[in-house]
């Protein structure tokens, strides 16, 4: 046979193996799950060449966040969440729909919530994050599963344990006098209003870098402003579809993504090499503790420095994220509820004093405090949605899931409630927290299980100093100029801004 003709049959041997490739990822496997689903009654929006239903997402979304609420109300989940709420009122609370190829199984029912999060049976872990998104936060423990998560587990969980914890008290106390003494100073001539996001953003940036590298935000701000831009090309990578091969390709955010990792990478291995010299002497920081830690293991169970470098990125941005969006919305609730607002500051009068520093032995005397930021976190949670992956074959309540499925946890959804909140769920409301949770499987901001938020005890800590101290010095009010426009980010934030007015405490 002559070269061409060969040339030719191997051409059409390739597109043949790519089509029937194609064929068989975007027609064969969708077209099954979709009808095992359909034959257990479940059924969700139809799976649209190539992207699934990603598209149709981004849409919804953009829609929402077109327009802000016309009050500041609680019931706010179809903008924050609008496909789901879309497709839920369509085809059910338990629907299924596409990312990709990726299907995704939408469950809002409590014990089926708390059966995945707690995996009894080991079928259901994290999934994979796409290349592009992992720049963020690398091979940190909030993405890493089996033996390796294992590993940094063990190493890190230490740090965050309740006596550690109280040794950062004092530190978050220092980081929050510098924020109120620069309000002080700022209401010296009467009432200021402040944009409580970006203040609070730089507060969580502060306290994130003395209790976790013994630094200030000053020595951290470059890392901090690498990692929005980060944030911000990490977001844009969520919300498309991976096209496998793509990280790879010289684009303008590729480069943005190369340049900004490895100046992270290199800043950060500059601080931990710093501080392996500081071991010497006792360390109270997080990274000085999982240094210790780690040096403590056998050489074969050690952590490496890339995989240390990891860990610190997801310190800076869990640390700073979640913990600053959480704040925000805390202040907003007590400015807009007055009476709680009046409550909270009673309790701390009563337990600190007017001019009394927070103290670690007295946090858990803050009851209507600790209630107070519960209900934030029903209303207001950092994470709207939980993701895992079901990697084995596994019946979950009365639905067989194969493996490979993801199952999507709406956090907010659930929150909000009615049938399980009762008829005041969009009502901010701390009292129903006044007996712990009113229903513990419907509150899960942080998650539960073996994969429960490992820093939950150090948020809420931080939660109590700071509300407590800006409580002991301040009225709060909520600006004319806010506009209330929840949105999801990396964190549940506000999209215009968190404007409140102080008054200084006579």
């Amino acid at each position: 046979m002559a070269f061409p003709a060969l040339l030719l049959l191997a051409s059409l041997l390739i597109l043949a193996t790519i089509v029937c490739r194609w064929v068989y990822l975007f027609l064969w496997i969708p077209f099954n799950i979709w009808l095992h689903f359909r034959q257990q009654g479940i059924s969700g929006p139809p799976f649209m060449l190539p992207f699934g239903n990603a598209r149709e997402i981004v849409r919804f979304m953009k829609e929402a966040q077109a327009k802000p609420l016309p009050a500041f109300h609680h019931d706010f989940v179809g903008r924050v969440l609008p496909h789901y709420i879309h497709w839920t009122s369509l085809y059910g609370k338990c629907c299924l729909f596409w990312f990709g190829t990726q299907p995704r199984l939408a469950i809002a029912e409590p014990e089926l919530i708390k059966e995945v999060l707690l995996n009894p049976k080991g079928a259901f872990d994290m999934f994979e994050l796409t290349p592009l998104a992992r720049h963020l936060i690398g091979d940190g423990l909030i993405v890493l599963r089996g033996k390796k998560w294992l590993r940094h587990k063990r190493i890190i969980h230490p740090a965050f344990h309740a006596d550690h914890i109280k040794g950062l008290v004092s530190a978050m106390v220092v980081s929050t006098e510098d924020m109120l003494e620069r309000w002080e100073k700022e209401t010296g001539e009467g009432p200021k209003e402040v944009d409580a996001f970006q203040e609070l953003h730089v507060l969580a940036a502060d306290i994130v870098s003395r209790t976790a590298f013994g630094g200030n935000y000053e020595q951290g701000k470059r890392i901090f402003s690498l990692q929005e831009k980060q944030t911000t090309l990490a977001m844009q990578a969520l919300r498309s579809v991976y096209i496998p091969g793509s990280r790879f390709l010289p684009t303008q955010k590729n480069r943005e993504r190369w340049r900004t990792e490895s100046e992270i990478k290199s800043l950060l291995r500059v601080l931990i090499a710093s501080k392996q010299e500081e071991l010497k002497e006792k360390s109270t920081n997080l990274l000085g503790l999982m240094l210790s830690a780690n040096n403590e293991e056998r050489e074969e169970d050690t952590m490496s420095m890339e995989e240390i470098v990891d860990e610190c990125k997801t310190f800076y941005f869990a640390g700073k994220e979640a913990t600053a969006a959480f704040l925000t919305w805390t202040v907003l609730l007590l400015a807009l509820h007055k009476e709680w607002q009046s409550k909270a500051r009673d309790e701390v009068l009563s337990v600190f004093g007017r001019h009394g520093h927070p103290v670690a032995e007295s946090l858990d005397e803050l009851k209507i405090v600790e209630m107070v930021l519960k209900e934030s976190l029903r209303l207001y949670p950092p994470a709207v949605v939980l993701h895992r992956q079901a990697y084995k074959d596994i019946k979950l309540g009365d639905v067989t899931l194969p493996a490979g499925v993801q199952v999507y946890l709406p956090i907010l959804a659930v929150h909000h409630d009615a049938d399980l909140w009762g008829p005041d769920v969009s009502e901010f409301n701390p009292a129903r927290f006044s007996d712990g949770s009113s229903n513990p499987a419907a509150f899960f901001p942080f998650a539960m299980g073996p994969r429960v938020c490992i820093g939950k005890n150090l948020v809420m800590t931080e939660g109590r100093v700071v509300i407590s101290m800006i409580l002991q010095q301040f009225s709060l009010d909520v600006s004319p100029t806010y506009v209330h426009a929840p949105m999801q980010f990396m964190a549940l934030q506000p999209q215009y801004g968190a404007q409140v007015i102080l008054h200084r405490m006579s």
